[in-house]
This record gives C-alpha cells, structure tokens and sequence, in this order.
C-alpha cells in the first residue's frame, strides 16, 4: 500500500442541535477552550503524516478556510505588540507543508454524498476520513492506529468503539466471525447503520476510517438510506462483499463533541490540566 497522505473531513452539516450558537458560527468552530473542535482532528492527520487536507464544506462554512488561511493583518499586530507566541499559535509550524483543499457540497445528502465530493480529488490509493465531531485523544492518534493497520494488513479499516446497549442505535454497527475473540482487530462480514432491533454486536463505528479508492465505486450506486440520505455505511456494506474491510477497536479516549453532553465532558477533560490541585 502507498503512503497514505490525504484526509477528507466533512464539514457541511448544520449542526442544529448546537442551535444558537450554530446560527452563524460552524460547529466545527466551537473552541475546546481556545482551540477550535475542527483543529484537534486537522492536527491528528497532519501528526499521522497527512500532507492534504480535504474539506467538504459548504457557503455557510467560510470561517474554517479563513482559520487555516494566513491572517497577515492579525500577525503584524502581533508582531509589534511582541507577541510572538500568539503568532506561532495561528500560523502552526505543523500546517505550513499542508496543503488545504475546499470542495463545496451544494446539498446535504448524507456522509457518502459529502465523501463522493472528493473523488476527483483521491487518485489509486487509499486516504482517511476525520469526523470532526469525534474528539479522540491518544498518542499515538486513532488515525495514526488506522494508517498503521491500513498498511499491515493492506486493507481498507474503519475505527470501532464499544457502545452501551441502550445507545447503540445512534451508529453504524459492524458485524463479524471474529466479534466472540478477545482482540482488537475484525475482519468485517457485515455493517448496519443505526439498527433500531438486535445489532449484531457492541462495536459501532465511531469517527475515523482508512478506505481505498474503490469506496467510491459503491457511493455511486447506492441508494437513499436511514433519513433518506446516502449513507457512507450503506457503501461500505457493498465494498466488503467484493474487498476485505478490517474494523480496528483502537485506543483513546473518546468524545462525541456533536452532542452537547461529549461536548462538555471534552471541555472539562482538557481544563482539567488547567485547574488548580
């Protein structure tokens, strides 16, 4: 397998249940105290070798072009104010020798509809997805865990995490011969989006995948699923009955930022350092 060096991270959505504050300001712009929720999983990829960036945006989004674009005006402030630290903060040493691509999505028709966006963009090889609502913190990075199984066992992995029974039915739940062995690596026969009656296991896809080109093979041809948008679940389903597609139990300590709950405990996770002992 190639080196994996491009991530797309779907950024489209409306992010209603953050209503307010959402109303003229991305979710992914919401600050985990003074970083914004979408540079936590930029800053992932980038650590896991990314050197592009794909954004899936849309005409409501043009604040996040604008925080990874260079403020020339703010940083001469900056500068004679010598506040050279503050510059380093919104000019990262670690995002000069990425490269930031913007593809507008017209309509909102679901995870896959914004991942075929990207098509023209991924050649014959392989790339990550971030979602960015998914706060994950490790090191090494659940991407990084993702690329590194990608490359072992050349193969397309998507990142699992066990859930509660009682909220299973909020993700994509796999399926496999493998669910009954203590490991963390699954060979997938089967995956559901949001099985209302007996999933087929606790291990819900959770926020970070590593797929081949061929995903979007399937994306094209799939039909309107659960909420009647394209589901990124539903095209994964196809590819695995043709392509091996491995689901990795990785490490970390995870946060579902799009909900406001997640949000507030990865606040109070990263403060936690902050407060007085």
């Amino acid at each position: 397998m190639r080196k994996i060096t491009k991530a797309v991270f779907p950024v489209a959505g409306l992010g209603t249940r953050f209503l307010p504050a959402t109303k003229a300001i991305p979710k992914e712009m919401l600050p985990i105290i003074d970083k914004p929720l979408i540079e936590y999983a930029v800053e992932e990829a980038v650590v896991a070798g990314i050197k592009e960036i794909i954004f899936i945006t849309s005409h409501t989004k043009r604040s996040i072009e604008d925080h990874f674009d260079t403020n020339l005006e703010l940083e001469e402030k900056l500068l004679k104010s010598g506040k050279k630290d503050a510059i380093k903060k919104i000019n990262r040493n670690i995002f000069q020798d990425v490269t930031f691509t913007y593809v507008r999505q017209k309509s909102q028709k679901g995870l896959g509809h914004a991942i075929l966006q990207a098509k023209h963009l991924i050649n014959d090889e392989s790339f990550a997805i971030l979602l960015a609502d998914d706060l994950i913190i490790n090191d090494p990075s659940a991407t990084q865990q993702l690329i590194n199984v990608a490359q072992k066992t050349n193969s397309s992995v998507i990142g699992l995490n066990k859930v509660p029974k009682e909220h299973i039915s909020r993700y994509g739940v796999i399926s496999s011969a493998d669910i009954s062995k203590e490991q963390k690596l699954f060979l997938l026969d089967g995956i559901i989006e949001k099985p209302e009656l007996n999933p087929p296991s606790d291990m819900a896809v959770f926020g970070r995948y590593v797929l081949s080109h061929h995903i979007f093979n399937y994306l094209e041809i799939i039909n309107p699923g659960v909420a009647g948008e394209l589901q990124l679940t539903d095209a994964i389903k196809l590819m695995l009955k043709e392509h091996d597609i491995n689901g990795y139990l990785y490490d970390g300590i995870k946060f579902d930022c799009g909900s406001k709950e997640g949000y507030v405990q990865a606040i109070a996770h990263l403060a936690s350092d902050l407060l007085p002992k």
